[in-house]
């Protein structure tokens, strides 16, 4: 019998398991898709907490496949889904084999990658044979317990990756990737929703902190400590460790309510609108373009999500100054653009530096699908968002003056 590729070695201390994080991340694929679409998971027991976030993840119109792993049995699994009802039953079938399964939109090997680089490209290889034109392939690896497989599956994800995510609330922490192997229509993009993002540390049920956040904070109360230590009669260790919440605070990443009409353009950031202009710029074609530029101080959440649903099809950086970002000459700053394909035209996403802000983060790669108010980058402490939208196509509905919410408010409207 022809048994799930997927690669599961026992680490020093036992086998790798998958938390509840970890399983959501896996599956965030399968959970973003809000057509009817077919999934895979491979290498699922009864227990295990890939296999229910998956059918948590699942729609009215959905079907799920399950292949069991090498250590359960079919039977075992079959029970399993009749007990969790007949809504679930109807939708999830379990193959004995691999070789029984179908081609899917969505993928997922549900243990994680822990043996050779050998492999774990062979189990991929073995994997990709099941997907669909433009499908998802998501896999994990421990980041540490691995035997080359962490590293084989870092080479996939340089080539074939659309997302990488780190879970660190995990025993050990994985990183998962997630790979497509054929292209995807930027049309796929209105169909998905925000992804699952681990890298946004949840601290309430509406407000999370960027990983950078947890990272500067981190290194904050280490500079306090270090202080305390070498100079321990000194209070210099206040001044680190009253700075590291403010610092904290400034990656902060709530929750948004992101419009569903389908013509919407929202903001790619909270701030201020400074103007709304038509302007010619052969970097991104011919024709007119409306630009909606925002100003983002230090007070306001620097999470940058993508104004409209649609494909990562260029990314550059263009060298400049460092400006105040509220001046006119700050367009000629140093900035990040990302351009998108949509089905009403090319849109860019220009995140522009300012005075203070030398640092921009930006975790959609070139071929990624992104959904309208998905995150998609950052710019730390102060600086300027950009929105190029095609003119002809598309209407203003802000000005000058305006306070708009990243991936809420309605910057624009699609004629």
């Amino acid at each position: 019998m022809t048994q799930s590729p997927a690669v599961r070695t026992p680490g020093p201390s036992g086998p790798v398991r998958l938390g509840e994080r970890a399983a959501r991340t896996l599956v965030s694929e399968l959970a973003r898709r809000n057509d009817p679409k077919a999934g895979l998971l491979v290498g699922a027991t009864p227990d295990s907490a890939v296999l229910a976030a998956a059918i948590e993840a699942l729609l009215p119109g959905d079907r799920l496949t399950v292949v069991p792993a090498a250590d359960s049995s079919a039977a075992a699994l079959r029970e399993h889904v009749t007990a969790q009802g007949r809504w679930v039953a109807d939708r999830v079938r379990v193959a004995d084999t691999l070789a029984e399964a179908d081609a899917a939109e969505v993928v997922i090997g549900a243990e994680p990658f822990t043996g050779t680089g050998d492999e774990a490209r062979a189990a991929v290889d073995g994997l990709t044979k099941y997907l669909t034109e433009g499908a998802v392939l998501s896999v994990a690896a421990p980041v540490f317990r691995t035997e080359g497989a962490g590293a084989e599956l870092d080479r996939q994800g340089v080539l074939h990756g659309v997302r990488t995510d780190l879970v660190l609330r995990n025993s050990p922490p994985v990183r998962v990737h997630h790979l497509r192997f054929t292209p995807a229509g930027a049309a796929l993009a209105a169909h998905l929703s925000p992804a699952y993002r681990p890298s946004s540390v949840p601290l309430t049920r509406n407000m999370h902190l960027d990983s950078n956040g947890v990272a500067a904070a981190g290194i904050a109360l280490g500079l306090a400590a270090l202080a305390k230590v070498t100079r321990p009669k000194s209070k210099l260790w206040l001044l680190p460790t009253l700075a590291a919440a403010p610092v904290a605070a400034f990656f902060r990443d709530p929750e948004r309510d992101v419009p569903e009409d389908p013509s919407a353009v929202v903001a790619a950031a909270d701030g201020q609108v400074l103007s709304v202009q038509r302007l010619h710029d052969e970097r991104f074609g011919d024709g007119e373009w409306l630009r909606i530029a925002v100003f983002l101080s230090v007070l306001d959440v620097h999470v940058n999500r993508s104004p409209v649903a649609g494909k990562v099809v260029d990314y550059f950086v263009a060298d400049g100054g460092f400006v105040n970002a509220m001046k006119p000459d700050a367009e000629h700053n140093v900035a990040a653009y990302t351009v998108l394909e949509t089905d009403h035209g090319t849109v860019v996403v220009a995140q522009r530096t300012g005075l203070i802000a030398r640092r921009i983060v930006q975790r959609a790669p070139v071929g990624a699908l992104l959904a309208r108010g998905e995150r998609f980058g950052l710019i730390r402490f102060g600086s300027r968002t950009d929105v190029y939208l095609p003119a002809e196509a598309a209407e203003p509905l802000v000005g000058p003056g305006d306070k708009v919410v990243g991936g809420s408010t309605v910057i624009a409207r699609w004629v």
